[in-house]
């Protein structure tokens, strides 16, 4: 049925009057007013430096989501005729909800994942930038943004060790697009028409080599660029989870053989998993031989560039074609703010190969040279070099080195702790901060063991003391602590083994009294 035109008119709303408008207009302008966010600022600040000073160990607090929803869903203003009034008190609510029900990062009790509690001038430069909002991509939109991001990368080249005229950085939303990006880049070197004409035309099956212990990003960023699962050749690790050099070379000549052409090779700065660092210089000298790209996963490891006792572990990181660098990792910068290095800045314009009028300039001046719109897949970036370059001119470089060698040393120290236990298992010895291990008592049979970790794991989560993650090693779960709290001691890792043992001795209790129930029921 069609409507009329009176029925459609008498839909509109009522004219606006002088009042309204007065109204509205005075809403508006509160809601930008500078002096009610000054004061919404310093009760934020306020309640955030209590968070940060509590020093309790917890863990995740894991709430129903509809639960969560409910509250969420109370706090939201029923107006929507006028802007409403400003509500002190459902912002603190707000606040409290947000620090309440997020990871406690800043905790002792915190050994999961590996995003980290940030410096926390780190989180004000990151409140300016969301002030400012400069996007970043562009030198004009962001001036300071841009020339931190180039100071950054100078400062940074100085322990990867690259052509200093030669190089280029560019920042990224996260390891993910950063690993894409560098493959992109790869994928345009190896096939040049390939960016015009497709993969239909291009001689042989692009394909990329990788390790079994590489992260997901990187067969997520083979699938996005067309590389199916036949065409990633996977490369076999030892039992600390590194590629074999001996055994890769095998492997790619078979996928030569097989009509594959590989163009990348992908390796690992600390692995997700172990937190193993493959064999730089020996893969680097494979890759040569073969032809193919290096590209470096560091989004983890890469970071102990900056420790004196670490960088080791990146022995021929210089050789490398491009390099992720995940800042809000081992740097503690907020997420996301990943780096992108390349060692030949005329390869990272390979990338993307797009021009528009409305962005890209016609005739390239001093400000354009330092746009990286031309590098990145994003066009509107957020300037998230400011917290970093921030924090490192503030204190320099030996605060991320001494909190870089506090966290390898406490993981040192839990793998010696976890070793010394008889009814517990490291699966493997630490290179960094990351640590695998299972508890294991006497006569536990592997299928048990699987189960168990799996159970231990999702008790000490719904237990709100520690959160630790879990993962698979050779088909067996294994509980894995992330050591990212400089203020975690060995009265804590102490803790963790005895809640561990506790909640497994629970388990294996109640198992135990199920089946011999079950067998009961069955005689009877």
């Amino acid at each position: 049925m069609t409507s009329s035109l009176s029925d459609v008119q008498s839909s509109f709303p009522e004219p606006t009057t002088g009042e309204d408008l007065w109204h509205s207009a005075s809403g508006l302008t509160a809601a930008f007013d500078p002096g009610r966010f000054h004061e919404g600022a310093l009760d934020i600040v306020d309640r955030l430096t209590a968070y940060l000073g509590d020093r309790s160990v917890r863990g995740l607090d894991l709430i129903d989501p509809e639960v969560l929803l409910k509250a969420a869903r109370g706090l939201m203003t029923p107006e929507r005729q006028r802007v409403a009034d400003f509500d002190a008190d459902r912002v603190k609510q707000i606040v409290d909800l947000y620090t309440e029900t997020g990871i406690p990062v800043h905790s002792p009790g915190y050994m999961g994942r590996q995003f980290s509690g940030v410096v926390p001038l780190a989180g004000l430069i990151d409140l300016v930038g969301s002030v400012v909002n400069q996007p970043s991509s562009f030198y004009e939109a962001g001036q300071l943004p841009n020339v931190a991001e180039r100071l950054m990368a100078e400062e940074l080249n100085r322990f990867i060790g690259w052509d200093r005229d030669r190089f280029a950085m560019v920042t990224t939303s996260g390891g993910s697009l950063a690993n894409l990006t560098a493959l992109l880049a790869a994928r345009n070197h190896a096939f040049p028409q390939i960016w015009t004409r497709g993969a239909g035309g291009a001689p042989g099956l692009p394909a990329i080599a990788i390790s079994e212990e590489a992260h997901y990003s990187v067969t997520r960023a083979a699938g996005v660029l067309g590389i199916g699962e036949g065409q990633i050749i996977r490369l076999p690790v030892d039992q600390a989870g590194r590629i074999r050099p001996d055994l890769a070379g095998s492997v790619l000549d078979e996928a030569k053989r097989r009509g594959l052409r590989p163009f990348c090779l992908v390796v690992s700065a600390g692995t997700t998993s172990l937190g193993a660092f493959d064999p730089l210089e020996d893969l680097a000298a494979l890759a040569r031989r073969h032809g193919l790209w290096l590209h470096v996963d560091g989004a983890h490891g890469a970071s102990l560039l900056l420790s004196e006792q670490h960088r080791d572990k990146l022995r021929g990181i210089e050789l490398a074609d491009s390099l992720t660098w995940d800042a809000h990792k081992m740097l503690f910068m907020p997420a996301p703010c990943t780096l992108l290095f390349y060692r030949d800045r005329t390869a990272a314009r390979g990338a993307f190969q797009q021009r528009a009028s409305y962005v890209f300039d016609e005739e390239p001046d001093i400000y354009s040279a330092y746009d990286s719109a031309d590098k990145n897949f994003e066009c509107t970036k957020r300037p998230m070099i400011m917290p970093l370059w921030t924090v490192w001119s503030v204190y320099g470089p030996a605060l991320f080195e001494q909190k870089i060698d506090r966290l390898c040393e406490v993981t040192r120290q839990a793998h010696r702790m976890i070793a010394a236990e008889p009814d517990f298992a490291v699966t493997h010895e630490p290179e960094s901060n990351i640590l695998c291990f299972r508890y294991l008592p006497d006569g536990m049979e592997p299928a048990a063991a699987h189960r168990l970790q799996l159970e231990i794991r999702n008790r000490i989560r719904g237990g709100g003391r520690f959160f630790i993650s879990k993962v698979d090693i050779q088909g067996t779960a294994a509980l894995r602590v992330v050591v990212m709290n400089h203020l975690i001691d060995a009265d804590h890792l102490a803790m963790l083994i005895a809640e561990i043992r506790d909640i497994g001795q629970r388990v294996l209790r109640a198992s135990a009294t199920a089946r011999h129930d079950q067998r009961n029921g069955s005689q009877s």
